[in-house]
């Protein structure tokens, strides 16, 4: 187990605001040489605390301007049933986020579609079709005011922006 002491701690913290900090910005902002913040780095990626870097877009920059969270009940936890439900959202390209809870529903998805068309689809093609599917309850999200730890910045039109 990798034991985080406090430069880690800040490295992680800089980077999941800003993944593309060089290892002199992160060092002139954490106290480390840039070497030190390399080697940290790249021993926070190789354990696996650093699972990635990506840009975060827009689900309207994809074309993707609706957003809903779906919650599911399983008819029942069959191993077979439970594998075939996680292969089905694995699967389909319109579920972005998976999380098995606790409390009435099994899991929460957010799905994120053009339009209320496609996540009506999806709804009723592809998560209620699915033979381990009890119940669904899904809510319309009208803003993102906060995503990744991050405060979501107004939407700006890009037409405008010519």
């Amino acid at each position: 187990m990798y034991h985080l002491d406090d430069f880690d701690l800040k490295i992680l913290s800089l980077l999941q605001a800003n993944g593309r900090l060089t290892n002199q910005e992160l060092s002139d902002l954490v106290g480390l040489s840039a070497s030190q913040c390399s080697r940290r780095r790249i021993s926070l990626e190789q354990t696996q605390l650093i699972l990635g870097y990506h840009a975060r877009l827009a689900p309207e920059a994809m074309g993707l301007g609706m957003v809903g969270l779906v919650e599911v009940r399983l008819v029942n936890h069959i191993p077979e049933w439970v594998e075939s439900f996680h292969q089905m959202v694995a699967t389909e390209a319109a579920i972005l986020d998976v999380y098995k809870t606790t409390g009435d529903a099994d899991y929460l998805l957010k799905v994120a579609v053009p339009d209320l068309a496609g996540l009506s689809r999806v709804i009723s093609q592809v998560i209620s079709a699915h033979k381990s599917v009890a119940h669904v309850k899904t809510s319309v999200v009208l803003e993102r005011l906060k995503e990744n730890g991050l405060a979501n910045p107004p939407l700006i039109n890009a037409q405008t922006k010519q």
